[in-house]
């Protein structure tokens, strides 16, 4: 099973990059049909080095910057204060039922045990 698994992690990992590979030789096909290199049309994957050393990444046109974006994602979460009331109905279901197992499973080995 383990290397059944292997094989496929392989296996999608070498398709998955086969992917980017397919749209940046499109790229070039669309850049040498139209003759010149057109600015609106950017590559789909673009890896640079950036001023300060940090490498940049673009994919399909958007900036790749996780630490910023994490940063501000954990803020707004932060920020947000709202009641949900469908999650907190369901955390009270949830220990509705946790306590209603425990109760039934303690109520069989007591059976058990006489």
């Amino acid at each position: 099973m383990i290397k059944f698994i292997l094989k496929f992690l392989l296996l999608a990992m070498v398709l998955f990059v086969g992917v980017f590979i397919g749209m940046e030789k499109a790229h070039q096909g669309m850049q040498d049909m139209k003759g010149y290199e057109d600015t609106s049309l950017p590559p789909p994957v673009h890896v640079s080095e950036g001023e300060d050393g940090k490498i940049e990444a673009a994919l399909l046109g958007s900036e790749i910057n996780h630490t910023e974006e994490l940063a501000q994602k954990k803020k707004e979460l932060e920020d947000l204060e709202t009641y949900n009331f469908i999650s907190s109905m369901g955390k009270t279901f949830s220990s509705f039922v946790k306590e209603a197992t425990k109760n039934i499973i303690d109520f069989l080995m007591g059976l058990f045990k006489e």
